[in-house]
């Protein structure tokens, strides 16, 4: 079980990118949150194996079709024990 922090920047807020998170994360098993930063950035905060988080970050590099992703950053975290996924 890993914990990782993400910070998504480009044009990734007014395009779902938070819902797109969610979902793509509740496929893969992953639980945590997802929120838009006032500067325009998304905060995330990914919790599962370490495989499915990996699969969740690479879909988030690219984000959904409205988005435009320039860069993403990850740290890793210590687990804290989520339970679902939300959407702040």
């Amino acid at each position: 079980m890993i914990q990782t922090r993400v910070l998504v920047s480009g044009r990734v807020q007014g395009v779902f990118f938070r819902d797109f998170t969610r979902r793509t994360a509740l496929e893969h098993g992953v639980r945590g949150w997802v929120r838009n930063l006032p500067d325009g950035r998304v905060d995330a905060v990914l919790e599962g194996e370490e495989t499915a988080v990996e699969a969740v970050l690479e879909r988030l590099r690219e984000g959904p079709p409205q988005a435009r992703v320039d860069t993403l950053t990850s740290s890793a975290e210590t687990p804290e024990g989520h339970t679902g996924f939300q959407v702040r």
